[in-house]
């Protein structure tokens, strides 16, 4: 059996999560309010599995579902000025079919990439609570698992830094003493795969010049760059 059913069947499953009763409460709670702006849309309202390439060397781990985004659309980074940062700068890598992510049916496609997040569900103030990082954590191992060519793994921010170093260990890869600390534009060879660290793609960091369209270009040209490399010495 191919990784793409057991992926779907997995995506299934993170839809129909209810683990974390903070969490279930709050992404209910912003679908039946809505933003005025959204008032029209029927709200997606629960958790957000990954999105992408199942042939994919290159992951991007995010935070959560934006409220009034992907806890709107249903599908991750989708509907936001997140988003819209992200996908401009993948379509210019060639990462991405279209330059804009609006709807799950807009007809976005991604290459040799997939983005997951780290957690499933839209938190309050956008701050998840470190037991609803470890809930959540069994689905980024599954859905890893399903991803067979894999060689890099991108981390916005801190908090998606630490749980990829996290599902690394347990996936019983050895990484380097003391512990990886994130920063933007950090290299980490772990085990088979590169981690790689960026700012995340907020609004804070977009707006404020933390975070650049260069700056990001520059990250995910590195990132192309260690899956072809990655991938030659594979073979």
């Amino acid at each position: 059996m191919g990784s793409l059913p057991l992926l779907n069947s997995l995506h299934k499953e993170i839809v129909h999560c209810r683990a974390c009763p903070r969490l279930v409460a709050w992404r209910q709670r912003v679908a039946q309010e809505k933003a005025p702006r959204f008032r029209d849309w029927d709200y997606w309202g629960k958790p957000v599995p990954g999105f992408g390439d199942p042939s994919a060397r290159i992951l991007i781990v995010g935070l959560a579902p934006a409220a009034h985004g992907a806890n709107r659309t249903g599908r991750i980074f989708t509907g936001d000025r997140s988003g819209d940062f992200l996908f401009a700068a993948m379509h210019r890598a060639g990462l991405a079919t279209q330059a804009i992510s609006v709807s799950r049916d807009d007809g976005l496609a991604l290459r040799d990439t997939f983005i997951i997040a780290t957690i499933r569900c839209a938190p309050p103030n956008n701050l998840p609570r470190p037991d609803e990082i470890a809930n959540c954590a069994r689905f980024l191992d599954r859905e890893v698992a399903f991803l067979p060519h894999l060689r890099v793994m991108l981390a916005l921010g801190a908090i998606a830094w630490r749980a990829c170093l996290d599902h690394l260990t347990r996936a019983g890869s050895a990484h380097p003493r003391p512990r990886p600390r994130f920063a933007h534009g950090v290299v980490v060879p772990v085990g088979g795969l590169v981690l790689m660290g960026s700012f995340h793609v907020s609004q804070q960091n977009t707006q404020t010049g933390r975070l650049t369209p260069a700056m990001f270009d520059a990250v995910l040209a590195s990132a192309k760059l260690h899956a072809a490399c990655s991938a030659v010495h594979a073979d």
